[in-house]
């Protein structure tokens, strides 16, 4: 891979679209790139046309809706995105989300859904904030993203194992009844279509990964299903071209149709009824919701992708120009039948792997998906639904990573796997949504009792070296360490309380307080404000430069019985000296005069 594309992301004032692409024609794009781009294309192309299909089944729309979402948002995605590599589309993540969407508000809801998620990301981009994903906590990211494979497993039983249900409840406990009660009705053909495309998934890739493997098991999958149902009477399966159907020129076609997509208004599409959905101010209240968990999850999950390409390429991603990219995408797809789309980490790894350059190879596999749409569209429709189902399966087990949540379980600190363990649980048995928003909740509030407890205040032993003997029963040092903010002060305040009745002096060594907040501010003034009431003076030593800053807007500076000091050695010279002149507390020479500034 050439080195001319690894370098750095250049700083920018603000945002900007397609800085992934500028970056590439900027160096150059020559014509052993677009050999290795159109390679890699080819290939993420096979992977992504069967995957693309399966997906938008399990999120409740016909089959070409997903390939429509990779086709449009796969190419405007790269070409508007931060990424060099990265492959975007439907993804199995997305599925816990979409599908409860899809079953309440039909296709025309699901689009629309997708429409203001993206220019909530699009915001996201556009404010700077996609440095900020990089702190949602490890345990949540693997918590939800275990619980949602949970879930796509369990949506996939149905069609592995040919089981009819009537009505497939939206919630985990109720499907998996719902789904028990019809096990009486497996059928054997499904299963064992299933069970053969399942098998091949699994052990093509020990036998060679140049060729992918949802190639080669579909291919057997369908080929196997119709050889059977020649040799045996009333071997029958469900296919795509069985299970769906499309309308072109007043006659019904079975499976999928063979054209481009066609530009359309998402609310005239279907609603839940089969009607036109229509759009109103109600409709687009009910939706934020979903939008907004589309647009968190989207954001995610595009730029952890983001992050394992760098790790492959040793690129840099620019993460804002790739939420506006992404927010753009889905802002377009739903005008060409596509829903919503992310960055998707096993088609991002396999176009790296295959020797992807630039964009242009996303755009390749965009291009192939399109002319797969035009030419093997009744071929497509041959295609069973339990190797789908199988298909889906492996996802589901290779995006769990379960090996990684068991280990974290054993070894983490047991906030940790808490956290994970809860989040795992919320997105089972209710929803990604209140998995990650409590997930993030519970990690903030135990990451600020670890903060509280490495937080400590200490009265100092009158023997301490830096205090004149002829001083000590006057002068006192109250050492605080770790960042004073809401979670400490209150331990800082109550150390405090320990003030003997003939000091004159308190010292606070501040050397080891990183940061301060409001909430610490008004700890620290009020310990003061008792301090002075009987009149003791107090000396801030060893000031770093946020507490400092926040000291001096607060006017500090100018406070009668405090002084304020950089360094500890000052604030005890000048202590001493004040017991031995009895003169007044004064703030060290060292600090910004005021309105300069304190950098």
């Amino acid at each position: 891979m050439p080195h001319r594309y690894t370098d750095p992301v250049p700083p920018a004032s603000r945002p900007l679209p397609a800085a992934a692409l500028r970056r590439v024609l900027r160096v150059g794009y020559g014509r052993a790139d677009f050999r290795a781009d159109l390679l890699a294309g080819l290939v993420v192309g096979v992977v992504a046309l069967p995957l693309s299909m399966a997906l938008a089944i399990a999120a409740g729309v016909a089959p070409q809706h997903g390939l429509y979402t990779a086709i449009v948002a796969g190419a405007v995605i790269a070409l508007l995105g931060g990424s060099r590599v990265q492959v975007s589309g439907p993804t199995a993540a997305f599925v816990v989300v979409l599908s409860p969407i899809a079953a309440r508000h039909g296709l025309a809801g699901l689009l629309i859904a997708s429409f203001l998620a993206g220019i909530i990301l699009v915001l996201m981009g556009v404010a700077g904030l996609g440095k900020l994903i990089e702190f949602i906590p490890n345990p949540v990211t693997t918590g939800f993203t275990a619980g949602i494979a949970v879930v796509i497993g369990t949506l996939q039983i149905k069609d592995f194992l040919g089981l009819t249900v009537e009505h497939m409840p939206e919630h985990f406990l109720p499907r998996v009844g719902a789904l028990f009660q019809a096990l009486p009705g497996a059928r054997w053909q499904d299963g064992a279509i299933g069970i053969l495309t399942l098998v091949i998934l699994i052990l093509w890739p020990k036998v060679t990964r140049k060729i992918p493997s949802p190639l080669v098991a579909l291919a057997a999958g369908a080929l196997a299903a119709a050889l059977a149902a020649r040799i045996w009477p009333g071997f029958d399966v469900a296919t795509i071209g069985s299970r769906f159907s499309y309308v072109l020129d007043g006659a019904i076609y079975a499976g999928i149709p063979r054209r481009i997509p066609i530009p359309a208004w998402p609310w005239s599409l279907s609603g839940p009824d089969g009607a036109p959905l229509g759009l109103s101010f109600g409709l687009i209240h009910d939706l934020l919701g979903p939008a907004f968990a589309i647009a968190m999850l989207g954001a995610i999950e595009s730029l952890l992708s983001a992050v394992v390409a760098d790790g492959m390429t040793g690129d840099q991603h620019d993460p804002n120009a790739e939420l506006i990219g992404q927010g753009v995408g889905n802002m377009v797809a739903p005008f060409f039948g596509g829903f919503a789309a992310t960055g998707a980490i096993a088609r991002t790894a396999t176009n790296v792997r295959y020797g992807a350059r630039t964009p242009f190879a996303a755009v390749c596999h965009a291009l192939f998906l399109l002319a797969a749409v035009l030419a093997l569209a009744p071929a497509l429709s041959w295609l069973p639904m339990a190797s789908l189902a199988a298909l889906l399966l492996v996802v589901a087990k290779d995006m769990s990573e379960f090996k990684h949540a068991a280990h974290t379980i054993a070894v983490a600190p047991r906030s940790d796997a808490l956290v994970l363990v809860t989040c795992f649980l919320l997105t089972v048995a209710f929803d990604m949504v209140v998995a990650v928003t409590v997930g993030v909740l519970l990690a903030a509030v135990l990451f600020m009792r670890k903060m509280a407890e490495m937080s400590h205040s200490e009265l100092l032993a009158e023997g301490h070296p830096s205090i004149h003997p002829e001083h000590a029963s006057r002068l006192v040092i109250y050492e605080v360490a770790g960042p004073l903010f809401f979670g400490a002060a209150q331990k800082f305040v109550s150390t405090l309380q320990r003030v003997r009745k003939n000091v004159k002096i308190v010292v606070l060594d501040l050397r080891a307080v990183p940061v301060m907040d409001a909430t610490g501010l008004v700890s620290l003034e009020s310990a003061v404000t008792r301090l002075s009431r009987g009149r003791i003076e107090v000396y801030l030593a060893g000031v770093q430069k946020q507490p400092l800053q926040l000291l001096l807007r607060a006017g500090f500076r100018d406070r009668e019985g405090v002084s304020i000091h950089r360094t500890f050695d000052s604030a005890m010279r000048a202590a001493q000296a004040h017991l031995d002149l009895k003169g007044p507390a004064h703030s060290g020479e060292d600090l910004p005069a005021a309105g300069e500034p304190n950098g």
